[in-house]
């Protein structure tokens, strides 16, 4: 699913410097508004987040991971083998103290509530004090105001620049700036030829959708998707109308607001983790198909349910790989 076309692949390409150059050490970096400095490439690392881990592993850095934490779904297929071999410090959130007994030169994190001013697993001013750098994923705090609780508040909309700029920026920390502009290139291939192929076909101009990501149960209102996230990214490249507006980034809506509303498609997200009832795929096709108010959109009568990994739904690279599934599946739809 993820492969792309030679010809996008070979215009990127073209648009990479030709040579990367080497970091000049010391390095400071501004990073979700706290400085953070280098003298030399960490040595090692600890991701509390699968964005970050998937980062790394892809900048060719996995032998200098230590270990990982907070997954969704399984890691990227081509990091299988190499993933069975990092220790996973919880599933979910590590303590404190297991990511510190490791002495990472570095703590990778993909949410600022993990590691931030009231970080579930610690601040960024508890590990800096014992001397661990920390560095957040610029896609979950540029345009986001994260002090507003929960899964924070867009400021402004999602945009995949703040995800290559997390990849570039991790390249620069471990000066491998050469496998960042490679790994930049290969996405910014697929996001344009995704992008493409959606504007090749004949969608109706008032195309619209819902992502459900999860519910606390399902009897409770679903968390879908705000009109500023990766999702909200994924409707607006593709032509789509999010029938949800807020800015929050995953709130809670009734069923019979979005029945209203009646969305043409609803995206649901798969995932392994257990948290929920409703993050069990199955039983949101079961919800879905038997609930009397849900059965009655038109998306769930006419079959237009697409199944995405859950981890594409937040602002991760993976996001990409969901622009490209979502684009794929709207090429294989009619909407008459």
């Amino acid at each position: 699913m993820r492969q792309t076309l030679i010809a996008a692949t070979l215009l990127a390409s073209v648009a990479l410097p030709l040579r990367a150059q080497d970091t000049n050490y010391p390095l400071t970096l501004r990073n979700c508004g706290v400085d953070v400095s280098f003298d030399a490439a960490p040595k090692s690392a600890v991701t509390i987040g699968q964005s970050a881990t998937e980062i790394l592993y892809s900048l060719g850095l996995a032998p200098k991971v230590l270990g990982t934490s907070v997954w969704f779904n399984p890691v990227l297929p081509e990091f299988a083998e190499v993933n069975e071999g990092i220790e996973r410090l919880a599933d979910n959130d590590p303590s404190f103290e297991s990511v510190v007994a490791k002495k990472p030169g570095l703590v990778a994190v993909q949410y600022e509530w993990h590691v931030g001013e009231s970080g579930s697993v610690g601040t960024r001013e508890l590990f800096h004090d014992i001397g661990i750098p920390t560095y957040i994923m610029p896609a979950d705090c540029d345009t986001k105001d994260n002090s507003t609780g929960g899964d924070g508040t867009r400021t402004g909309a999602f945009e995949t620049a703040s995800v290559y700029k997390g990849i570039r920026e991790l390249a620069q920390i471990f000066d491998v700036q050469a496998e960042g502009e490679a790994l930049a290139g290969d996405l910014q291939a697929t996001e344009q030829t995704a992008i493409a192929r959606a504007e090749g076909l004949d969608l109706p101009d008032d195309l619209s959708a819902v992502f459900w990501f999860s519910s606390p149960d399902l009897e409770s209102d679903p968390y879908v998707a705000g009109q500023l996230g990766a999702p909200g990214y994924m409707m607006a490249k593709l032509g789509i109308e999010n029938v949800i507006t807020s800015d929050e980034e995953w709130p809670t809506v009734g069923w019979e607001s979005i029945a209203r509303a009646n969305p043409d498609l609803i995206v649901i997200a798969y995932m392994d983790r257990r948290r929920f009832p409703a993050d069990d795929i199955d039983r949101k096709l079961e919800f879905l198909r038997s609930d009397p108010v849900a059965s009655q959109m038109t998306a769930v009568r006419e079959g237009r349910i697409v199944q995405m990994d859950a981890h594409a739904m937040s602002a991760t690279m993976r996001t990409i790989y969901g622009l490209e599934a979502l684009s794929e599946a709207l090429s294989t739809m009619s909407f008459e």
